[in-house]
């Protein structure tokens, strides 16, 4: 089978090696578009690919039909938006990701941000510290997850936001109220996927709610914060702070109204770690070369 990598951001060295250690060792061929700069070039180099793996590039419908030999697609990270899913499944191409493999550098860089916007960017004034400050999270899953141990190690308090039954993280404060979240914490951790039912779920009334200083630190998808509400609720409070990982549409807009208000990393830096890249990459290869070796779909996201 031919194993096509193809990335725009490419894997670190060590990460393609490891990739085709796996591919080949199987018995498999691997092929790799790196850097490419024309859709074209991804649609010609999927022709006769038999998998598929990409970080952020998008999978869309006409990359699948392009790709008259695919039979799985694998993100190498969590999230999956960048794939059409529905033009994966009318085709039966298998879609899977490689969830908590980047998860402990997007946690980290989450903290990272929350300690640089507490300290003015890094500017001179006065900050303020974390200790015994309310870190609220919003998805908790792998990544919410290490954020709330690593906030407890600097000494914050935590609150998280579940839909499920209190059993399932009696260690933690709950609450089934968003809005809760969110008038009540001084720091929130977004970590949810980018849905039809979460986009803009980040809106004004939510963000407006937030105590005095607070401070949204944001390492999901843009699509989820409602950059209306947020112009509106920083331009009304210029006490609140958002710290982003995938810059909103009108950043540089935002950024010269708002000055120390917002920062946004320059590209999206979650899973640029040497540990994350490797991880996801190697899982991601291992995922296909099991795939064919014994049909095994664990990490499939279009059943």
């Amino acid at each position: 089978m031919k194993i096509l990598v193809a990335t725009e951001k490419p894997f670190a060295g060590a990460a393609v090696n490891g990739i085709r250690e796996i591919v080949e060792g199987a018995g498999h061929e691997l092929a790799l578009l790196e850097k490419y700069t024309e859709k074209e070039q991804l649609l010609a180099a999927v022709a006769d690919a038999d998998a598929l793996i990409v970080r952020s590039d998008k999978v869309t419908a006409e990359v699948v039909e392009a790709a008259k030999q695919l039979k799985i697609v694998v993100r190498a990270g969590a999230g999956y938006d960048n794939v059409d899913l529905n033009a994966c499944t009318a085709k039966h191409v298998v879609v899977e990701n490689t969830p908590g493999q980047n998860s402990n550098a997007v946690a980290e860089l989450a903290i990272g941000l929350m300690i640089y916007m507490s300290r003015n960017q890094f500017t001179p004034g006065t900050g303020c510290e974390l200790s015994d400050k309310t870190i609220g999270i919003q998805g908790f899953g792998n990544i919410g997850q290490l954020v709330a141990k690593k906030a407890v190690a600097l000494g914050m308090n935590v609150l998280i936001f579940t839909n499920e039954i209190k059993e399932k993280h009696n260690r933690w404060n709950t609450t089934f109220s968003l809005q809760k979240l969110y008038s009540t914490c001084d720091f929130i951790s977004v970590n949810i996927p980018a849905t039809p039912f979460t986009k803009n779920s980040v809106n004004y009334d939510l963000i407006s709610a937030m105590p005095k200083g607070g401070c949204i630190i944001n390492t999901a998808r843009k699509e989820i914060i409602c950059e209306d509400g947020l112009e509106q609720a920083l331009a009304e409070r210029p006490d609140l702070k958002y710290a982003t990982d995938i810059a909103p549409v009108r950043y540089a807009e935002m950024k010269e109204k708002f000055g120390k208000q917002i920062y946004a990393t320059p590209k999206k830096q979650g899973a640029e770690t040497a540990e994350a890249n490797m991880n996801a990459g190697l899982a991601a290869a291992n995922q296909i070369v099991n795939y064919f070796a014994t049909g095994c779909t664990k990490f499939q996201v279009n059943k």
